[in-house]
């Protein structure tokens, strides 16, 4: 796949209209304040330059699920009032989609002004992609720009399906994430370290194949490291594991090895009888690749000797991507692994890649975040990345 893709710097966009796909899906209490304005902020570069360009802004963004309803409990006009804010200029906000009121504010815009419209997903076709939901919307605006990296692997009409109908380029968010995460996969500085955790060893299937063609070393942690154990004779106690992947998880040691990958599963493992917060916590030691985790213990967090392991590794690294944490992060007691983790990158002086979900919320949360070469804004869209997948909100812009 083509990354080397046009911009907005590219377009003669002064007295055009442009629609611009957002990520506006921020977090909200119940009272519908935004708790957390962080991607709101990751689009106003873009916002900014095309508003210095003298474009007409027309802006979209999905919210929540709705459904494919009209449900104003999904309604981004908080989104508009705290964007109103940070340009420090009117958001208009459209009361509807691609319906009159729609038409109507985003016809009357003047050069350098901003309209938002109501959330894509009050539209089942938004989500089928359906064609002429996208070409209802296409036919708002002279330009698309995407810059919705965390919706980017979704084919859905605002996301790729408008690209039939209009010029399309990216915006700088999805500049950045292509430009630094395409650098680390095809011209990385050595040695490649990926680091993957999480719970699901089936979550990243596709990764750990496609990455042990690229990496010197992949560090396993999480649930998922007991699948691994386990395929390789371990005692895991009552720790989580896919059974149905046991196989899977022999297959890709075996590469590791034929490829001379240096693949690190955990050698200690803080445990506990419960999935509590509160529960007493023990640590077990493995002997050489079986662990030592007795029965009616489940392995929640690795443990003071791995953490030291992974340090090492990560220490000496050249680029380090880093999906999914070492543990049961939620819990205080069992935290420790993944903040070790976190340490370690941000006192390393390797690029360091953070992508995105739960790795990219233990890094905000732990208070690494700006010690971090790049934290993607994908959860999904960083996971599909990384296995080497096209994105077809990415795919569908005009290639330079």
């Amino acid at each position: 796949m083509n990354y080397n893709k046009m911009t907005v710097d590219d377009l003669a966009a002064k007295g055009r209209r442009v629609l611009v796909r957002c990520d506006f899906n921020v977090p909200q209490d119940d009272s519908g304040n935004i708790t957390d304005d962080k991607r709101i902020r990751e689009s106003l570069p873009t916002i900014r330059a095309l508003i210095e360009q003298g474009a007409r802004v027309i802006l979209c963004s999905h919210l929540g699920r709705p459904k494919g309803e009209f449900n104003m409990k999904y309604s981004l006009a908080p989104v508009a009032k705290r964007l109103s804010e940070l340009l420090e200029k009117e958001v208009v906000l459209a009361g509807d989609v691609i319906g009159e009121d729609a038409k109507a504010k985003t016809a009357a815009l003047k050069d350098g002004e901003v309209c938002l419209l109501e959330n894509v997903r009050f539209h089942a076709e938004e989500e089928k992609n359906d064609s002429d939901f996208a070409k209802s919307l296409a036919l708002m605006a002279d330009f698309y720009v995407n810059d919705a990296f965390g919706t980017a692997h979704r084919a859905h009409a605002s996301t790729a399906g408008v690209a039939n109908f209009l010029p399309a380029v990216c915006g700088y968010l999805i500049k950045k994430e292509i430009d630094i995460m395409g650098r680390a996969l095809s011209d990385p500085k050595r040695p490649f370290v990926a680091i993957l955790g999480g719970s699901k060893v089936s979550d990243k299937i596709g990764v750990i194949n496609h990455l042990l063609d690229l990496v010197d070393i992949i560090i396993i942690g999480g649930a998922m490291a007991y699948t691994f154990l386990k395929s390789w004779g371990g005692n895991i106690g009552a720790s989580r594991c896919e059974d149905d992947r046991l196989e899977y998880a022999r297959e890709m040691i075996i590469k590791a090895k034929e490829k001379k990958v240096n693949l690190l599963l955990p050698i200690d493992h803080v445990c506990a009888r419960a999935f509590s917060p509160d529960a007493e916590a023990v640590t077990f030691t493995s002997v050489s690749t079986c662990t030592g985790i007795e029965d009616g213990w489940m392995g929640l967090d690795i443990g003071p000797l791995t953490r030291t392991l992974y340090d090492k590794h990560i220490k000496d690294a050249g680029t380090v991507v880093w999906n999914g944490p070492m543990g049961v992060f939620e819990f205080d007691r069992f935290a420790e692994g993944t903040r070790a983790v976190a340490l370690s990158l941000a006192e390393s002086g390797a690029v360091t890649i953070i992508g995105g979900g739960d790795s990219a919320a233990a890094v905000e949360q732990l208070g690494f975040a700006d010690r971090m070469s790049h934290i993607s804004t994908g959860g999904g869209a960083s996971l599909e990345f990384l296995e080497g997948l096209e994105l077809p909100g990415i795919a569908c812009l005009n290639d330079k």
